[in-house]
């Protein structure tokens, strides 16, 4: 009976198999074109000095419990502090990853008379959150803000009585471009609705002082922003930045915040240094931006794909088992590069996802594209 129900499983790998869309987990070797460590922060002797000393402070490796119990850990709200200062909110809580933020967010935030209108190409983790909502969802076209007004107001039309949400990411993390948040904040206004916008990939690295593509926009009490830790500033866990009503409401109401154990207190501690970092080196987001504009007009130079202007350069593939291939030899010639496939990416749009971080230079950026245009050739 057991190994009929592992059948199941083992049926659904096997087709997986057949669609070259099987994932297996690789070690990490050659150099780094796939991590999301954008200003090489995750081995930075700073950061390793502040957990060093938080150690020496006596804060400890777990937090024991859940924020609501004798988790709660001063590290965790000097963090918050630091953080609603840092980015201009009214008020930050943190989360263990931006996974469990976006999940809490969405299952929790918009009650059921509302509508949520995502982009189509918003992360795995806020679909997560919003399958859980009991808000009515709707998918707009990417960047389309004409798209999202039309399903506004469709919506409206229909009868709908409660708040619109709009929900993006900044910057799209398998695409690389920017979503129109300006316009999109306007279009919040005018229907009387919050945008939730998902810095996971621009913060750090965009915006005055690293504060993300929606600095302009932070501390409306209609928009909430979501910063990852995980990426540029190279610890983990989220900072969900909100007017503090809302953040008050998770509190009370967000079960994976209420039900969670607290995050590490030492990996507060190591956040609120990454803030720092982010504020006192601002050479490292100059050196950033001259490394991903460089690549970005090696990779047309060399290959004739055009950039996406950021520091993520999609190089599509289409077909699964090519895709799978590329990146294979390319990591048998010493660059760690991934591919990409559905479900993660639409079908039909398998792809490299190459990112550039300050643990490369110039000449391996070089290197790594003269070996991806044979590579491609070889594939086709």
């Amino acid at each position: 009976m057991i190994a009929e129900g592992l059948g199941r499983y083992e049926k659904i790998l096997a087709g997986l198999e057949r669609k070259g869309r099987r994932r297996a987990l690789v070690a990490r070797a050659g150099v780094d074109f796939t991590s999301n460590d954008y200003l090489g922060l995750a081995g930075s002797p700073r950061l390793k000095e502040a957990i060093a000393s938080a150690v020496d402070r006596d804060v400890p490796v777990g937090a024991g419990g859940s924020r609501l119990l004798r988790g709660n850990h001063p590290e965790h709200e000097a963090l918050e502090a630091e953080a609603a200062e840092f980015f201009g909110a009214d008020r930050a809580l943190f989360f263990s990853s931006g996974y469990a933020a976006n999940v809490a967010l969405f299952s929790t935030l918009p009650p059921r008379d509302d509508i949520i209108v995502h982009d189509a190409l918003i992360h795995a983790s806020a679909h997560e959150g919003i399958a859980a909502s009991r808000a009515q969802a709707v998918a707009a076209g990417h960047n389309d803000v004409g798209a999202f007004a039309d399903a506004i107001r469709k919506w409206r039309r229909a009868g709908g009585t409660g708040c619109p949400w709009i929900a993006v990411e900044s910057l799209y993390s398998m695409d690389g471009d920017r979503a129109p948040l300006i316009e999109l904040a306007a279009l919040a206004e005018e229907h009387d609705g919050f945008l939730v916008i998902d810095e996971a990939h621009a913060t750090g690295v965009f915006g005055p002082g690293g504060r993300g593509l929606s600095a302009a926009l932070e501390g409306r009490e209609n928009v909430v922003v979501l910063h990852t830790c995980g990426k540029a500033l190279g610890v983990s866990g989220a900072l969900l930045c909100a007017n503090g009503t809302l953040c008050d409401y998770l509190v009370n109401r967000a079960r994976g915040f209420i039900y969670s154990t607290a995050p590490s207190p030492l990996t507060a501690a190591a956040v609120r240094e990454a803030l720092r970092i982010a504020a006192d080196e601002p050479q490292r987001r100059a050196d950033f931006d001259a490394l991903s504009a460089f690549a970005n007009a090696a990779l047309a130079a060399t290959t004739g794909i055009e950039g996406s202007g950021s520091q993520i350069l999609p190089v599509m593939i289409g077909d699964n088992g090519r895709a799978v291939r590329t990146a294979e030899r390319l990591r048998e010639e010493g660059f760690d590069i991934r591919a990409i496939r559905p479900p993660t990416v639409p079908e039909g749009t398998a792809r490299l996802r190459i990112a550039i971080t300050l643990n490369v230079d110039r000449q391996a950026i070089a290197q790594m594209l003269a070996r991806l245009q044979v590579a491609m050739a070889e594939e086709r």
